[in-house]
This record gives structure tokens, sequence and C-alpha cells, in this order.
């Protein structure tokens, strides 16, 4: 039988124990055990688009690493109606909300990517929001690899490795640098960060090391915020990010992250290619 689960964003996350369900997806579009749920908790009555054609979902079939899974989402509409925001679901996670991409510059093409906790076989899920207030999905199933559950799995790393390294910042440039201004230009974002869940033992005092989660990142040019991504703790230890933008000519970013127990941190970083 299952636990309650999170349904919200990051203000009412919970650092309790949940009990994990395993749910079958004989189709992607086809609905896991818990996003009705989910749906109605988020959604309400409104219409989502599903199986659309404009969205395309990546994720591996089995991944290598339950801890550190990659997603990736592409969107775009041609009828002049813009990407306002891309929101990716985990079905079956403690926080199925596991990250909520909001996109400030008018982009009719939109390309983001991160890396996730999985902690069960489930269902995937991008929903774009268009505009004019539209919602559409791309959804497909992720199998679990056994073994521990990636929100219950130790840290990498000790303790004053991790403190030490908090909130450092790396940027880069991916694929060919954008000269011209107005260009989509593609960018790495890493961020040191434990993520913690609050549902991780600590190996020597068997206590409950505290939740503290990534909740806030804001990268702008020039001043004006191009993304603002709202995290949980389904993202991993060290949340990776990737994602376009319209360039304006600068040769730097801003890249500000808060977390949950207060800390934060603000860089402002040259582009430089990808090592």
């Amino acid at each position: 039988m299952k636990a309650h689960r999170i349904r919200a964003t990051l203000p009412a996350l919970a650092a309790a124990g949940f009990a994990l369900a395993f749910a079958g997806l004989t189709s992607p579009s086809q609905a896991s055990d818990s996003w009705p749920s989910i749906r109605a908790e988020l959604y309400g009555a409104r219409v989502i688009n599903e199986d659309a054609k404009n969205i395309t979902l990546t994720a591996p079939d089995r991944p290598d690493n339950q801890m550190d899974v990659p997603v990736a989402v592409d969107a775009a509409f041609k009828d002049g109606r813009t990407v306002k925001s891309v929101t990716i679901l985990v079905d079956e996670n403690p926080a199925p909300v596991a990250a909520k991409f909001k996109f400030n510059q008018a982009r009719q093409h939109v390309g983001l990517a991160a890396k996730f906790r999985f902690d069960a076989v489930t269902g995937v899920r991008a929903i774009v929001e268009a505009s004019d207030g539209q919602l559409y999905m791309a959804a497909r199933h992720v199998r679990f690899t056994g073994g521990q559950s990636a929100c219950s799995a130790p840290p990498n790393g000790s303790e004053a490795e991790i403190l030490a390294r908090m909130g450092n910042t790396q940027l880069a440039a991916l694929g060919p640098r954008a000269i011209a201004s107005n260009t989509a230009q593609r960018i790495k974002v890493d961020i040191s960060h434990p993520n913690h869940t609050g549902m991780v033992k600590d190996q020597i005092s068997l206590l409950y090391i505290p939740l503290r989660l990534l909740d806030k990142v804001a990268v702008q040019q020039s001043g004006d915020t191009v993304v603002e991504i709202e995290g949980s703790m389904s993202l991993s230890q060290d949340p990776s990010f990737e994602f376009d933008y319209l360039t304006d000519g600068s040769e730097e970013l801003t890249v500000s992250a808060s977390d949950t127990s207060g800390g934060a941190w603000k860089h402002t970083l040259p582009l430089r290619p990808s090592s």
C-alpha cells in the first residue's frame, strides 16, 4: 500500500519516509498508478494535449546509475506561440515535480537537459506550457535496475568535502559559439551541492542527514534573467543543467542559486567552450 507522496513544489516538501511502489506503463502515454492524482493536484481540470508531436522527451530505457539519470526535452511551436515553461515529472519519486524551467525570453523553440534521481520503475513526463496557457505532454517509461532507492542512497564524498565545495559553479558553452546577437546558444551549468533528500542516514551517527535542497537557480545575461529553474529532491547530487538561450553578444553570464537551508551563491562567469 502506498504511503502519502509529495505532489507540490518545494515549499511543501517534507523529509518523512516514503513507501515507493512500482508502476507499469504499457505505452508512453498510459497513466501510471500515481499519474491521475499527480495530474489532479497540479493541473486540475486543465486540458493536457498528450503525445504531443512538437515535444521530444529523451531518457534512458534502463539507467546505468539511478542517482544520475539524464533527461532531455526539446519543444517547439511553429504557429507564433512561444514556450513559457517546461516541467519534468518523475511519477514514482517522492517528489514527482522534479524540476521546472521557466523561459523569460520569447522562445518558439527550446532545448534543455538535467540529471535526476529515480527511485523505481516510473513514468517520466515533460509538460510544456505555451504562451497562451495550453499544456502539452510527452511521456516515456523508464525501467529500474534494482538496488537501493536513489533518494535514500548515501551521498558521494565526506561531509567535509561536500561543505568545502558547496556552491561552486561551472559554466560552459556547448556546440559552436554563437557570435551574432539573437542567436540560440546551448550552455551547461554545473553546481556543487549535495541536494540532501532528508531520507539518508549518516553512516556514523545513524541519524538522518537534514533536508537541504537546491531549490532555485537563475541565469542572467546583461542583467536580464533568461532562465529560472525550480529544483526538488529529485535532482541529482551536484545538479547539472543544460539549456539554450538567445545571446545579446555578452561574453559572460551570471548564475544565482539558493537552497532550502538559506544558502545562496552568485557567480558571474565567462562563457567558455566545454572541456
